[in-house]
């Protein structure tokens, strides 16, 4: 059983700002978008399993472990219909309000 420690919870924190600032860096790409997102989502679930280690509960962790696998294939499918319509994922070839 870990103890929870706010060492612990040091590398959950540096993955979620390293994907905090990834985002922030690349708005063009909808696939860099969507790699920091998911980047953001293994923080966070890092960060959970760490602070609910010391409780033994996994079910919460398996609750968002499903809801991340949505969203990254939610994102996917996003990415693949914009890549037909358009031709690339860059967002400065296509407007907004057009898809």
């Amino acid at each position: 059983m870990m103890i929870f420690t706010w060492m612990n919870l040091f590398p959950a924190l540096l993955m979620i700002f390293c994907g905090f600032t990834s985002f922030i860096s690349s708005r063009k790409h909808l696939l860099n978008i969507l790699l920091s997102l998911e980047f953001i989502m293994l923080g966070i679930f890092l960060m959970f399993m760490v602070m609910l280690s010391s409780f033994s509960e996994t079910f919460l962790s398996l609750f968002f472990l499903t809801l991340v696998a949505c969203e990254g294939a939610l994102g996917l499918s996003m990415l693949i219909l914009i890549v037909r319509t358009h031709g690339n994922d860059c967002f400065n070839s296509f407007s907004i309000l057009q898809c």
